[in-house]
């Protein structure tokens, strides 16, 4: 290692590349093409004497030399924002934050608890990734992930952040036209509106098969919020968060007493985040919110 030979810009690009898990993204952020990145992180590698990222099918990952090189950095690119601010001690919650979480989480949980974080952190960033997803700390550029059912990965810290109910739900225009089931066998009769079981990769999810296993598929979709749309279409009967469902007074619960599924959220941070400031700060205003959010999610 020659650490004479190391360039302040080719850490940063390393930072970009952690970020991003792409070149072609890290290129993007930091103004440059492809070819310089990989140009920058060679010559980095050649500096440190061994290699930074790694390729995987998820993208370039840290090596465990890189996530120290990604590190030192950090404290750099800290150290320019400091100057940039006239020397002031800069807020440590700022930069990019990346999370991945379900899109009725993201959309009703997390939007909100990040625009809160926002205004005492005006210099933070939060990407979100909306995905229904097994949770997996190897996805590159991914600071934190909340997830439906309780996650396998023992590479990070994870929590419960809280529950959420499922119930049955069809428009009032719908019900109209095909009638109200007034049980659970009048209820198989209709069609279904609900996930893509072939594409479902959550074990959690899987409830059509054990609470109306006769139902059959009327209009399925791989994002809840348009599975709700479907539902108030008059597509089939919904099996829908309630916390998604009961903001529109065209949907109606149907057999609450007899349907009434409860599903955990979970969120897990990888190791390596947790010292980052905005990190942990994005994930407590997640556990808040979740928290000040529960009457919702029960459905009540």
């Amino acid at each position: 290692m020659d650490a004479d030979t190391v360039r302040a810009d080719d850490l940063l690009m390393l930072l970009a590349v952690a970020r991003t898990g792409r070149y072609t993204s890290a290129a993007q952020l930091r103004g440059v093409d492809h070819t310089t990145v990989a140009r920058r992180i060679g010559a980095l590698e050649q500096a440190l004497g061994g290699r930074v990222v790694a390729q995987s099918g998820r993208g370039w990952e840290l090596t465990a030399l890189g996530r120290h090189a990604a590190e030192t950095a950090g404290r750099i690119e800290a150290a320019m924002s400091q100057l940039a601010a006239g020397g002031e001690e800069p807020d440590p919650v700022s930069g990019v934050v990346r999370m991945s979480a379900t899109d009725g989480f993201s959309a009703f949980l997390a939007a909100p608890a990040i625009a809160r974080l926002r205004e005492r952190h005006p210099d933070l960033s939060v990407e979100i990734v909306a995905a229904q997803r097994r949770a997996s700390l190897h996805r590159p550029g991914l600071d934190l992930e909340v997830v439906v059912g309780q996650p396998q990965t023992t590479r990070g810290s994870s929590v419960e952040l809280g529950s959420y109910t499922l119930g049955m739900y069809a428009s009032r225009a719908y019900l109209s036209t095909h009638g109200s089931p007034r049980d659970l066998e009048e209820l198989q009769r209709h069609r279904l509106v609900y996930f893509v079981d072939a594409m479902l990769q959550v074990e959690a999810l899987d409830l059509p098969r054990r609470v109306v296993p006769r139902m059959r598929d009327g209009v399925t979709s791989t994002n809840v919020l348009v599975q709700v749309e479907a539902t108030r279409a008059g597509a089939g009967i919904g099996m829908l968060p309630c916390f998604a469902a009961d903001r529109h007074d065209d949907l109606v619960r149907l057999l609450p007493e007899v349907v009434n599924e409860r599903l955990p959220y979970w969120m897990v941070v990888r190791a390596d985040s947790l010292r980052i400031p905005a990190v942990v700060a994005l994930a407590e205003a997640l556990r808040e919110q979740t928290a000040r959010s529960q009457a919702m999610l029960d459905g009540v």
